[in-house]
């Protein structure tokens, strides 16, 4: 298949518009859509956002959709949850997935069980406990189960910490025989997956073919990232080799489902769906409305943002640098532990990292950092400025402040 040929700024503009970064956030003129539509639209759109329970805002699926939803209230995700109409599961690592999804991740559900089965069959009766009181009371939070006994959990290295409850309702999650139905803080709400997923989807779930549902689950991935390419360890959310990804991208080639494409000073392709060449192209025409778009409100993505999922693409595409200093010692940090990347019209100039006191309606932002190759005049720092406001409010704090400027 013949290359498509594209300019940087036309392939990430072009992103942009597919991951809901490159227009203003505009509330919804159509006043017949709720906010709950307007999430579950946007997770439809994205076809899935990562979980993450670190918040020194908010946790990472939060961010994610307030930085795409003008008005984003945290409590419409839980409804969907809670409704039945997503639900939580590993795409992107864990993830929450549009529940109609359900069933072509059953080859990853398979994999899962067969590997955890004889770890649970190893505490066996505390399992068989927690599923008969999940199948008798119904969903109920991890604090509802109590147990003496302690055994090695995931994380216990040396000594048995983990309660065996706990424990169990982990494996039991992981090889799906219970799922989260809701979260009430940082508790999570557990039902038996039987009882908690449309009769319909565990139907197809069961009959669905391996192969037909490794190729649903690649095309949904080609779907969320957009521009991609075979070096992706996580290409499709499965387990494949080097060979593997070049094979399945040979043969989604040859079905003329994507098309490879030639970018402007990058020696190998990237790709994208043959369906999206007439909106790549419609950007390498739209100079004009790139420039007025350069002036578009300045957004401030969470580590796990799906735009980020990439870091080859980042540095490819919008020529940045980034890596979640999370699990850097302290003292090797160069931007914070939460340092969220800031984007500004269809360029990433920078990173943000913030401390929200939820008490004290205070946001503080440890370091805000701007890249030296960034022209950052008065009208970038106003754009800036108003943008930490409007972050600040969408998050509950009233105040501003910044502890530490770098210009570097």
């Amino acid at each position: 298949m013949k290359p498509v040929q594209a300019s940087k700024r036309a392939l990430r503009r072009f992103l942009l518009e597919t991951q809901s970064l490159l227009e203003p956030l505009a509330e919804n003129a159509d006043s017949s859509e709720t906010m709950r539509d307007r999430v579950m639209n946007m997770l439809l759109r994205l076809e899935c956002v990562q979980i993450d329970p670190v918040a020194a805002v908010r946790p990472n699926q939060h961010l994610a959709l307030s930085a795409r939803i003008a008005g984003y209230e945290p409590g419409m995700l839980e409804e969907l949850l809670r409704g039945g109409e997503v639900f939580e599961y590993v795409a992107n690592a864990a993830c929450i997935i549009p529940m109609a999804d359900y069933p072509i991740f059953e080859p990853t559900r398979r994999r899962y069980r067969e590997r955890l089965e004889p770890a649970i069959e190893e505490i066996r009766p505390v399992a068989e406990q927690v599923l008969e009181r999940l199948e008798r009371e119904g969903p109920l939070p991890a604090k509802a189960f109590d147990s003496e006994e302690r055994v090695h959990g995931y994380w216990d290295n040396v000594n048995a910490k983990t309660k065996a409850t706990s424990h169990a309702l982990n494996l039991l999650m992981d090889a799906s025989h219970i799922r989260i139905v809701g979260r009430e803080g940082n508790q999570r709400l557990f039902a038996v997956t039987e009882r908690s997923v449309p009769a319909e989807l565990l139907r197809e779930a069961e009959q669905i073919g391996t192969s037909e549902a490794l190729d649903a689950m690649m095309v949904k991935y080609f779907r969320a990232y957009r521009v991609f390419e075979p070096s992706d360890p996580r290409l499709g959310w499965q387990k494949l080799t080097a060979q593997e990804r070049r094979e399945t991208m040979e043969r989604h080639m040859a079905a003329g489902l994507i098309v490879p494409v030639e970018v402007e000073g990058l020696s190998k392709p990237y790709y994208m769906l043959t369906s999206d060449v007439e909106r790549l192209a419609a950007h390498e025409r739209e100079a004009e409305a790139a420039e007025a778009a350069a002036l578009a409100p300045v957004r401030f993505l969470p580590p796990l943002d799906n735009l980020l999922w990439s870091r080859k693409r980042l540095t490819d595409l919008f020529a940045f640098e980034y890596t979640w200093e999370i699990y850097t010692p302290a003292v090797k940090r160069k931007f914070g532990y939460y340092a969220m990347p800031i984007l500004a019209g269809d360029r990433l100039i920078g990173r943000m990292d913030p401390r929200l006191d939820k008490k004290q309606g205070r946001l503080a932002v440890e370091l805000l950092q701007i890249d030296t190759d960034i022209d950052y005049d008065d009208a970038l720092q106003d754009r800036v400025h108003r943008g930490l406001e409007a972050f600040a409010r969408a998050n509950g704090a009233t105040e501003v402040s910044i502890v530490q400027f770098r210009y570097r």
